[in-house]
């Protein structure tokens, strides 16, 4: 692969979740996806990532649980009722978590590891012609996640991830040219 092919690739993964929820995937290629997490640079090697495949009805589980922290923090009564089901609309979903580190600072470097090893994943998944979209963990529902995929009680939940096969393609989002400063 060149450097234009790999610029390219990054160029044109997007992320969709107009994912056939009724098409597996291959627990190969979710094994792959999750295993180019740990590809991620990770400075003090502590190996941060901390992830869970949930399929089949362990998905509703997986709404119910966050919904019902929404409900109790008093979130509104439609967006508890959607996250209820929504992680229905994939056949996978993984969640990523970073472990803590020993100090604050390594705390910061085992999140940054789990993100730049998340985009590995997306990158790779693009790769295999599969949609994504990550998102982000609901507001005070970091502890009942980590619980429910028996993550450590610390654990920082920093993406679920929809993982399946795409039922149509998304618009190509402008990005601005990135602000780059040289110093000699």
């Amino acid at each position: 692969m060149s450097p234009d092919d790999l610029h390219n690739i990054i160029r044109s993964r997007r992320s969709s979740l107009l994912i056939d929820s009724s098409r597996d995937v291959d627990p190969v290629i979710i094994s792959q996806l999750c295993d180019a997490v740990q590809w991620a640079p990770n400075h003090k090697r502590t190996w941060p990532a901390r992830l869970v495949v949930i399929r089949g009805e362990s998905r509703a589980r997986l709404g119910n649980t966050i919904a019902d922290v929404m409900a109790a923090q008093g979130e509104d009564e439609n967006k508890v009722l959607k996250t209820r089901t929504k992680y229905m609309r994939s056949p996978v979903v993984i969640v990523a978590a970073s472990a803590i580190g020993d100090t604050d600072s390594r705390t910061r470097e085992n999140t940054f590891a789990v993100a730049a090893g998340l985009q590995n994943m997306l990158l790779l998944a693009h790769q295999h012609g599969l949609a994504c979209l990550w998102g982000s963990p609901a507001t005070g529902a970091n502890d009942a996640i980590a619980q429910l995929c028996g993550f450590e009680n610390d654990s920082i939940v920093m993406g679920l991830v929809y993982v399946g096969w795409p039922t149509g393609a998304v618009d190509t989002v402008h990005r601005p040219d990135v602000s780059v400063s040289y110093l000699d």
